[in-house]
């Protein structure tokens, strides 16, 4: 792939690697100090550039080196958190370290200031493109939960997205990330050292987070996610460290919309 010239001479004759975790469909590419996204190009990832820069200083997130896009791709060269993912194998052992990290890591999240946050993601925007999934027929069926279609479950993401349009939870806004699953989440020295894949980052209700922080645990935990077994662990530990009582309705409203993304 030919890369634009302000981001080819920023890597020229470095190393790297090639991250493949996580479903993003994006190219990534691990340098020293930086990391590389090249994507298709969408509007929305112009939004994202715009919420990463927003967030400098907020929270801690990877700093914009170059953005650049063609008719075809954007690309976008950031700095490299540092770290270990909230998923690696040293606090997966320590279950009660990791918890407390992750709990703080939501409250600092929901401590920032939104007040001129450039990006809402309300039930209406995230039902909204959910809709558009759906009828263009993204929604990636091999990676659903084994219950939600089929028998006792929903009969087709169409369905499905009625029931999410009916069922409209009560909304809480706080600065979300959107994808709050354990391999986005670095830690480094006892500390979140970083938020990495702000895609679906903005306003948004504060239940959307819990909730894929949830399954997020409880897959890693099962062996679903890694496919390494650690027993003994209950995902509902989380609330207790969050300090809150468990919205079971919430967890499965936004456990389901998750679904046709």
């Amino acid at each position: 792939m030919k890369l634009p010239e302000s981001i080819s001479r920023r890597i020229a004759g470095k190393q790297y690697s090639v991250d493949d975790v996580g479903m993003s469909g994006s190219q990534i590419l691990v340098f020293d100090n930086a990391v590389l996204k090249i994507v298709k190009w969408r509007k929305e990832n112009d939004d994202t550039v715009q919420m990463m820069r927003w967030l400098e200083g907020r929270i801690p997130v990877p700093r914009v080196i170059c953005y650049e896009q063609d008719n075809e791709y954007q690309y976008l060269l950031m700095s490299k958190l540092t770290g270990k993912m909230s998923c690696d194998e040293y606090y997966m052992e320590r279950p009660q370290e990791l918890l407390t990290l992750l709990a703080k890591a939501m409250k600092m999240l929901w401590a920032v200031d939104v007040t001129d946050c450039p990006r809402k993601r309300d039930i209406d925007a995230e039902l909204a493109e959910a809709k558009y999934r759906v009828e263009n027929d993204l929604v990636d069926m091999d990676n659903v939960e084994p219950t939600t279609f089929g028998e006792g479950g929903f009969h087709d993401p169409k369905e499905l997205l009625q029931w999410l349009e009916d069922n409209r939870p009560d909304y809480e806004p706080v600065l979300s990330h959107g994808d709050f699953c354990l391999p986005n989440i670095f830690i480094e020295d006892g500390m979140i050292s970083g938020f990495i894949d702000l895609g679906d980052t903005g306003i948004g209700d504060k239940w959307r987070d819990i909730a894929l922080c949830y399954r997020s645990l409880k897959h890693n935990f099962d062996g679903s996610y890694g496919g390494k077994v650690y027993a003994d662990f209950q995902p509902e530990m989380l609330f207790e460290k969050l300090g809150i009582q468990p919205n079971w309705e919430k967890l499965k409203y936004y456990i389901l919309l998750d679904e046709l993304f």
